[in-house]
């Protein structure tokens, strides 16, 4: 192989299409995953001989979510993989029933900041 082809620094590269199998959406559902979506390992899932199945990146994300619930932002980090293919992968794995998605609470129906003082200033007061 060329040397001016390969940087020993970088490593192999992978194109994001090649781990996604040419797909820029996350299954044939067309779910939308939010930054904060959060990502957990579905229990009941039997993932230990499904695992074998899915390919490198796949197993990456499982074992990130494995040890507690992430984000999908943080998982592209952790992972060190654009956005875009944490997505797709998701949806894979949201469809093979190894992962559950959640959101978390708006903003909007959290209760009032007045409300929690209120809560904290009576529980003290017991």
């Amino acid at each position: 192989m060329d040397g001016r082809w390969y940087d020993a620094d970088a490593g192999p590269l992978v194109r994001p299409y090649a781990m996604t199998g040419g797909r820029t959406k996350p299954g044939p559902h067309g779910v939308r995953f939010d930054l904060i979506a959060l990502v957990a390992v579905d229990p009941g899932s039997g993932a230990v001989g499904d695992e074998g199945l899915l390919g490198p990146e796949h197993r990456a994300l499982l074992r990130l979510c494995r040890s507690e619930t992430q984000s999908v932002a943080e998982l592209a980090a952790e992972a060190d993989l654009p956005v875009g293919v944490v997505r797709v992968l998701l949806g894979d794995l949201l469809e093979a029933g190894q992962v559950k998605v959640s959101r978390p609470v708006p903003p909007a129906r959290l209760p009032e900041l007045r409300i929690l003082r209120e809560v904290i200033e009576g529980l003290r007061a017991l």
